[in-house]
């Protein structure tokens, strides 16, 4: 396959979408883990520790995604610049490591998914302790 510069152009609005949602689901735990924490200061419950733990898996996530995007974003760019000088093995070895980064973003972000439903788990079992 003869890489072109639209190739990796098309992964940049993907990654972009991509970090947006990475950084809608940061947003959304940093809101819940203040709540949480004026929730544990009030309140000190093992229910409310539970969801503190598996919130601190989920930004350890979170952080692997976007760090991981932002490689994945940065190759593509590379990418880009190689294909412009004209270093053809160089832009496909980079390009390779751009979707591969891509993948282990994705990747990452199903386990953050896996965790958080969990997590609505911990959630529903308070409910119903509380009947």
């Amino acid at each position: 396959m003869t890489l072109n510069m639209s190739i990796p152009a098309l992964l940049f609005p993907a990654i972009s979408l991509t970090m947006l949602a990475y950084n809608a689901r940061y947003l959304a735990i940093a809101a819940l883990i203040r709540q949480l924490h004026d929730e544990f200061t009030n309140r000190p419950s093992e229910n409310i520790s539970l969801q503190i733990n598996n919130l601190r898996k989920r930004l350890r996530l979170i952080k692997g995604m976007q760090a991981v995007a932002i490689i994945s974003f940065f190759t593509s760019v590379v990418t880009m610049f190689l294909l412009y000088v004209e270093w053809m093995p160089w832009a496909n070895a980079i390009f390779g490591i751009s979707l591969i980064c891509l993948m282990i973003s994705l990747l990452l972000s199903l386990m953050e998914v896996q965790i958080s439903t969990r997590a609505l788990s911990i959630r529903l079992d308070n409910l119903e302790e509380k009947k």
